[in-house]
């Protein structure tokens, strides 16, 4: 059965942008050990992972947001976002600074 596309465009994205994924694994869970000590290079590393991500979600949901797929467009680019969470659980934060960083 082939993937679904969302998943297929997950895949491409990480093949295209391997050694940036790669960088960012080991400094996202060294920040879930010790938020304090690894956020600064957890947001260094972390903003080109997210830059990419959103690249390929907005290729993913170019077409579908013209016309009647609209709202098919935010159920997808939902997945696709799953897809990443699965893998960087707090990839979300990226950029979001918070108190438990001082």
């Amino acid at each position: 059965m082939p993937l679904p596309k969302y998943k297929r465009f997950y895949q491409l994205m990480r093949e295209q942008n391997a050694a940036v994924f790669e960088a960012f694994a080991p400094v996202h869970e060294l920040y879930l050990l010790d938020r304090k000590k690894h956020a600064a290079e957890f947001h260094r590393l972390g903003l080109p992972v997210v830059d990419a991500i959103r690249d390929w979600e907005r290729r993913l949901c170019a077409g579908m947001e013209r016309g009647m797929n609209g709202q098919y467009s935010n159920k997808v680019a939902e997945k696709f976002w799953q897809e990443a969470k699965s893998e960087f659980s707090h990839i979300e934060l990226v950029g979001v600074h918070s108190n438990f960083e001082k």
